[in-house]
């Protein structure tokens, strides 16, 4: 899971704009207005939508965002429908990627893609061809000063989580799937504050990148997470840190 923590760890510098702080808003009231349109709009009976609902909680998205977002996907509110596309790429030294969109059109969002990825020394790749490497996975991420670590470590894998880690002051919590809603409850049950909370893969082997290539590998990630109808973007890099001299 190295290389999903180096990325974590970038996004968690990059989230303390505005600007990044809005664009994960978008996100979420994206995906609940999705999941209410597909399952319905009440989360008890739709858990698609009851996790992207405990999404909105993680990051104290208001809960009249999340309401309007319901009713726009149960058609009680005007908005717009998306399509749900899942593209799957290859970066620099072969690096496997996985991306979930939400776009209302694809006309202009592939194209878009492809030329994000051709410009940092990407392309996109056929079905089937690296979803493979990826699992799924409840991920969590708890705010490491409302939690010691016994404390996170009693709670959550008590509740069914897989794996605990720590990383720029947060724990990152996996579990499996059907564990993900009884670990999340446990964990804010005990007073301890999620960041996020959503339905994460995880690759089951790494490519080591480094030098030049990681750089450039970065700036792609970058780019691609910055895309308005990307959702997420998944990797199963491990960068390396090198020495200037030796790249």
């Amino acid at each position: 899971m190295s290389g999903h923590n180096k990325w974590s760890t970038i996004k968690h510098k990059k989230a303390a704009s505005d600007a990044r702080r809005g664009r994960e808003f978008t996100r979420v009231i994206r995906e609940i207005t999705v999941a209410a349109r597909s399952g319905g709009g009440d989360p008890g009976g739709n858990p698609r939508l009851r996790s992207a609902v405990m999404s909105a909680k993680a990051i104290n998205m208001p809960l009249d965002n999340v309401k309007r977002a319901i009713q726009r996907g149960t058609g009680e509110l005007p908005g717009v429908t998306y399509e749900e596309i899942t593209y799957e790429a290859y970066g620099p030294e072969g690096v496997a990627l996985l991306m979930e969109v939400l776009t209302d059109n694809p006309n202009r969002t592939t194209p878009e893609i492809r030329h994000l990825l051709a410009k940092n020394g990407g392309n996109l790749g056929s079905p089937n061809s690296v979803a493979w490497i990826f699992e799924k996975k409840g991920y969590l991420e708890v705010d490491a000063a409302t939690a010691g670590e016994e404390q996170i470590m009693d709670v959550a894998l008590e509740a069914g989580a897989e794996d605990i880690e720590e990383v720029d002051g947060v724990f990152e919590v996996y579990t499996p799937v059907d564990a993900f809603e009884a670990v999340s409850k446990a964990i804010t049950d005990a007073g301890m504050t999620l960041k996020v909370a959503r339905i994460s893969r995880i690759p089951s082997t790494t490519v080591k990148v480094s030098g030049r290539k990681a750089d450039q590998l970065i700036r792609l990630l970058e780019a691609l997470d910055d895309h308005d109808d990307i959702q997420r973007v998944w990797g199963n890099m491990e960068l390396e840190e090198t020495d200037p001299a030796q790249d």
